[in-house]
């Protein structure tokens, strides 16, 4: 299992200098990822400074040497998908095959959509996300590509050069476990950061056997071709505990259990604090 780091892009991380910093303080810690909000506005709040987590991750690749980088994650329905597909071209060059791009539908209480007249229809969002990957796939073949969508069209262009990554930069598809579309959706990529659906009051983390079917269910969805390669199953996302021990055991029932990242949250606060939570290093379980 590897470790990734999951940031904020508001508070004092609305400083994209301040996020580089601690993309290369987690290299030197020894995290194998790390992974950054994509928010226009910080969570929703006006008045909270926020950078742009794209231009934060192209001087974190080129701070750093080894460490994965991502979002976490991106609503393409709120972003142009030739853009998109440009900009993760151009991250994986300066990283030389390290990024990864994370995809949803988004927060449609977020600010980046409900103060700038973004669609905030869970379906049509939905719909403009698969069509948005459908564009980004076929522009990174390399090849002549055409597409015709109800929200996306492209005449035929051929986008290079084609990613250091191959065959393709990797996507992780985020949205609610066990949500139907997401969850299908996340099968024809290659993996997911789907966060777990709680009933009103519960904050449980993952359990083993909820991770065993959630990879069951992957696995009888994925193509023939699909179910030969590898399968990212990113999970966490919360803090790290009071309790050390206790998360170890966690991370190690699910590693068993087939999870390949755990992602731990370091929240926005003073900035002194977050680099101590960054340098502390990730909780490996062996």
């Amino acid at each position: 299992m590897r470790y990734g780091l999951s940031l904020p892009n508001g508070g004092v991380c609305g400083d994209a200098r301040v996020l580089a910093e601690l993309g290369c303080l987690a290299e030197e810690a020894g995290w194998d990822g790390v992974f950054v909000e994509d928010y226009i506005v910080h969570q929703s709040d006006g008045a909270v400074p926020t950078c742009d987590p794209w231009i934060a991750m192209a001087a974190m690749a080129i701070g750093t040497k080894h460490i994965r980088l991502g979002t976490s994650v991106t609503p393409l329905s709120r972003r142009r998908p030739w853009k998109v597909a440009r900009e993760a071209l151009a991250l994986d060059q300066l990283s030389n095959g390290r990024f990864i791009l994370g995809v949803g539908s988004g927060d449609a209480g977020e600010a980046g959509f409900t103060r700038v007249n973004e669609v905030s229809n869970a379906k049509e969002r939905a719909k403009m996300l698969d069509e948005a990957l459908d564009v980004i796939v076929g522009l990174w073949s390399g090849k002549p590509f055409s597409y015709e969508g109800q929200y996306y069209q492209v005449r035929e262009m051929t986008f290079l050069p084609t990613s250091v990554q191959k065959p393709r930069i990797p996507i992780l598809v985020g949205g609610g476990w066990p949500l139907k579309g997401p969850s299908l959706r996340a099968a024809r990529y290659e993996g997911c950061c789907l966060y777990k659906q709680h009933e009103p009051g519960d904050d449980s983390d993952w359990a083993p056997d909820e991770v065993r079917t959630l990879k069951e269910f992957i696995e009888s969805h994925r193509s023939e071709e699909q179910r030969g390669k590898p399968y990212e199953i990113k999970l966490g996302g919360r803090s790290r505990s009071a309790d050390w021990e206790q998360d170890r055991t966690l991370m190690k029932s699910l590693a068993e259990a087939g999870v390949t990242w755990w992602v731990e949250y370091i929240p926005a606060g003073d900035l002194e604090t977050m680099r101590e939570g960054v340098l502390r290093g990730p909780l490996r379980v062996g």
